[in-house]
């Protein structure tokens, strides 16, 4: 289980701090929602390491996080823009999430099996600049899972995407999610991707995370 539990931060001139705490359970999707500028973002800064909690505790697995920066958490971000590198292929986007030490044809074979799990089997040497909004997401996906940390973080990951589309890779993050094992923490103001995926709904009020 992924654990937050009163983490307290304040940015400058501010006088009343967030303070979050909230649960995830593996293999499960847990949502966030709340006004703009509640907090939402401030939230995954604090559990993905780019920002730091004058007090609180951050534990997956009963293993604590907060004194581990950004890049050695078992954290995965994915944003609403995906993050690619427009000029490369799909393959050479997503073989940036395999950790060094493995070697050429390791990688090659890692790449197609996770292109071809989140549906993109065979699109391999595609440009990117090339592919839709959904495969580009989907591209992303492949990247998270090479990466293969227990935790993902969405900020508003389908926002950009039509109905369908919307729906379709939606419908594979709950998949991958309960297939891998992912603590996936959902921020989003839709209320159609918070019934479709989550098992629990946390909403910001007040500058505190209350459970719906």
């Amino acid at each position: 289980m992924l654990i937050a539990t009163d983490l307290v931060f304040s940015y400058p001139g501010q006088t009343e701090p967030y303070r979050f705490s909230l649960e995830a359970e593996a293999g499960e999707v847990t949502a966030v929602s709340g006004a703009s500028g509640s907090g939402k973002s401030t939230l995954l800064d604090l559990l993905s390491g780019f920002l730091t909690p004058v007090y609180g505790s951050l534990t997956v697995y009963g293993e604590p996080l907060l004194h581990l920066p950004p890049e050695t958490r078992p954290i995965s971000l994915l944003l609403q823009a995906d993050n690619l590198f427009d000029h490369l292929s799909a393959a050479e986007n997503a073989v940036l999430g395999i950790p060094k030490g493995r070697d050429k044809a390791e990688r090659t074979q890692l790449v197609a099996q996770a292109l071809a799990e989140v549906g993109l089997g065979g699109m391999d040497e595609q440009i990117t600049s090339t592919l839709s909004g959904g495969q580009k997401q989907r591209v992303a996906l492949a990247r998270t899972l090479l990466r293969a940390r227990p935790v993902l973080l969405l900020d508003e990951p389908f926002s950009a995407l039509d109905d369908t589309t919307r729906a379709s890779v939606r419908d594979l993050v709950a998949s991958l999610t309960k297939k891998h094992g992912w603590h996936t923490v959902l921020v989003s103001h839709h209320s159609d991707d918070i019934a479709a995926l989550a098992s629990r709904h946390y909403q910001i009020v007040e500058k505190k995370l209350e459970r719906t």
